[in-house]
């Protein structure tokens, strides 16, 4: 992510995402920004529905969390199949800001998830 610069904003997947997300934030002095479950933010929310390898699930922001034009990076701790970064991504959209990459603790590679993201992929782990 530094050699292009730093993200306009990290968001953080519920609720793993917010260990690392926070730090990452920090260090490049850019808001974060929290992804939750339903039921856990106020205010005016998109809802996105995405399946996970045993069930569904919803994420939301915030409308007005991003700014369009922003560039985000999305960070989570584990890269499954891709459902939940595919998700935020989504989101990221409805907001009018761009997903510039992907940044996770574990990679579990047998699910090919990195292979259903379009944007740049870290993983400090790969299983």
């Amino acid at each position: 992510m530094e050699a292009g610069g730093p993200p306009d904003a990290v968001v953080g997947v519920e609720s793993r995402g917010f260990i690392f997300g926070m730090p990452l934030s920090l260090h490049w002095n850019v808001p974060f920004i929290p992804f939750r479950k339903p039921g856990k933010l106020p205010g005016t929310l998109y809802t996105e529905r995405y399946e996970l390898e045993y069930g569904a699930a919803e994420l939301q922001c915030q409308s007005d969390c991003l700014k369009p034009g922003m560039n985000v990076l999305i960070h989570d701790d584990v890269l499954a199949t891709g459902g939940t970064a595919m998700a935020a991504q989504k989101l990221v959209e409805q907001t009018g800001a761009k997903t510039v990459g992907f940044a996770f603790v574990i990679e579990l590679l047998a699910l090919q998830g990195r292979g259903r993201l379009d944007s740049s992929v870290q993983s400090l782990l790969t299983y």
